[in-house]
């Protein structure tokens, strides 16, 4: 028998409905208040949808192990949230894997480590990634393992070149985490060990640009890191955040701190990327790394002037993209993710069209795909990408990409070309990101309007639907006390919350193909977005694999 073939549903008739399959991206559930952007805003699709519950409209988990990450603390974040959607299945992901090897001691006898550990003797260790403790693209305190495990395996120069967050973790925090590394780095030296940051920038302005949206962000991390060039030079990392900030305080925040070197007495930069050292990029998600990836392992790269290319053992924490095998080495090994939902599709000749603007279009395609570039099958499957606005931040046009994505879906699903519309809707999410309360409410209409149009789509060809979203975001906008009282700063205003959350999110079925006895079961209390792939599967009229977990639909007797 054909592994691949998915087995027909005792229940659900294969009737050839048409599904489209909604995410609506940084879209929780949270208590009404001013501070919840969703709330506030007018959602009249969503709020029809919610009137469902509990047969048609429910709440399911995308955080912490729903998602494969360590604690229920940890908040859930885009690419585990699409990897969860698309493979059915919840895999231990980024953060866990590295804290296994961290703990384990393995990243340092693993390949990857061994690879780097060969410039040692001669050369400098530079480690590249995100100052945070937020857990969703590195961990303060997993760059302190590798600080001090590199320099326990014969690191004898080490340089830092840090990206302050402000975005998962509150604006203002870079501070006390560079407190905390010059602490960290003093202890080396106290060792013998040379240890010193050599450069920084905001994430959003420096080395962490994703989608190719804009290479100049990886440019000025390339001129600071491997060039040691920058229009800011200080003597010390906390002069530069707190001199930069000071200049400019209504510009510069965490996200947006321009590029700065670190320098010597002379005026020299204490720590360019020269040839014969090691570079890590210790960033464990993969989006925000993957450019820099390229800058720094193609031979033939194009995208900017690098001025000089050096010659160098260059690594990620993990592998960032399984089909480009980029890099090629890297410290602890990614999920291997198979049998995703789209290759089961595929292999069952169902026709999938996805879609999203630029900045989502590799969570409705790569992570949905488990970690894979391009299609399982050209004839089968359509992927569009729209291309965001670039150059400004987001809650300068809130609305993105929302109308155009629409439609596109709308036109696919009219075409009757396709069994299965996937789109993502970027809004709640990259609006939310800003801290923008305003703007984020905008971005939520701008959403639900779009939503509208695909349902209204899937009416008139008598489909069927599925919203729900990959974390939260918007619902919540505020940093709040252990009661859930909105904090304030020193200054009295509300420390605004840019983060993705713990909240759960919603999950929706509906659309005139949909039988009428079909309901959500009531004996999933604890289920997650994981459990979404095996339900699309029933809609369409197959069984899910065995090891899937399980649909969050049932058929009601009668």
């Amino acid at each position: 028998m054909d592994s691949w073939k998915l087995l027909p549903h005792p229940k659900i008739e294969k009737k050839g409905q048409r599904l489209a399959v909604v995410v609506l991206d940084g879209w929780g559930e949270h208590s009404p208040d001013q501070f919840n952007a969703i709330h506030v805003a007018a959602t009249p699709t969503m709020d029809s949808l919610k009137q469902g519950a509990p047969d048609r409209w429910r709440l399911i988990k995308a955080h912490g192990p729903a998602v494969g990450l360590p604690t229920e603390d940890d908040m859930g974040n885009s690419e585990v949230g699409h990897n969860a959607l698309g493979a059915g299945r919840i895999y231990e992901q980024g953060a866990k894997l590295v804290d296994s090897a961290i703990a384990s001691g393995k990243i340092f006898q693993g390949e990857g480590f061994k690879y780097i550990k060969e410039a040692f003797p001669n050369g400098t260790l530079h480690l590249i990634g995100l100052l945070s403790d937020g857990g969703v693209h590195s961990r303060f305190d997993q760059l302190q393992g590798l600080l001090r495990g590199s320099a326990a395996n014969g690191a004898k120069k080490i340089r830092v070149h840090i990206l302050t967050d402000g975005r998962d973790v509150l604006d203002g925090s870079s501070v006390g985490f560079v407190e905390q590394l010059e602490k960290d780095l003093q202890d080396l030296r106290n060792q013998g060990v040379d240890a010193l940051i050599a450069s920084g920038g905001g994430r959003m302005y420096v080395t962490m640009d994703r989608y190719e949206n804009d290479w100049n962000v990886v440019k000025r991390g390339w001129d600071a890191q491997v060039l040691g060039e920058a229009p800011n030079r200080f003597r010390s990392a906390l002069e530069a955040l707190h001199k930069l900030k000071a200049e400019n305080p209504k510009k510069v925040n965490d996200q947006y701190y321009p590029p700065f070197v670190i320098v010597d007495e002379s005026g020299k930069a204490v720590g360019p990327i020269r040839d014969g050292d090691a570079v890590v990029t210790f960033n464990f998600r993969a989006d925000r790394m993957i450019m820099a990836a390229k800058a720094f392992e193609y031979e033939d790269f194009n995208k900017f002037d690098r001025v000089r290319f050096p010659r160098i053992r260059y690594a990620g924490m993990l592998q960032y993209d399984g089909e480009l095998k980029l890099p090629k080495h890297y410290l602890v090994s990614p999920p291997q993710i198979e049998r995703t939902s789209g290759e089961y599709f595929v292999h069952n000749g169902i026709r999938t069209f996805a879609c999203s603007e630029t900045v989502k279009f590799g969570h409705v395609t790569f992570f949905w795909n488990g970690n894979r570039s391009g299609l399982f099958s050209e004839a089968l499957e359509e992927y569009i990408e729209i291309p965001s606005d670039q150059g400004i931040s987001f809650n300068q046009k809130p609305r993105m990409k929302a109308k155009e994505i629409g439609e596109k879906a709308r036109d696919a699903i009219l075409s009757g070309k396709f069994d299965v519309v996937r789109v993502n809707l970027p809004n709640g999410d990259m609006v939310g990101h800003t801290g923008d309360i305003k703007a984020t409410i905008t971005a939520c209409e701008a959403a639900d309007s779009a939503v509208k149009m695909i349902l209204n789509a899937v009416q008139q060809v008598g489909g069927i639907y599925i919203v729900t979203a990959d974390h939260g975001n918007a619902e919540d906008m505020v940093k709040r006390s252990k009661t859930g009282e909105p904090i304030n700063d020193a200054n009295g205003n509300v420390q605004i919350l840019t983060s993705h959350t713990c909240w759960p999110v919603p999950v929706a079925v509906g659309g005139p193909g949909l039988a009428k006895t079909i309901r959500f079961r009531k004996d999933l209390p604890g289920a997650g977005i994981a459990n979404v792939a095996a339900t699309t599967m029933n809609l369409l009229g197959f069984e899910a694999p065995e090891d899937y977990e399980p649909s969050l639909i049932e058929v009601a007797d009668g």
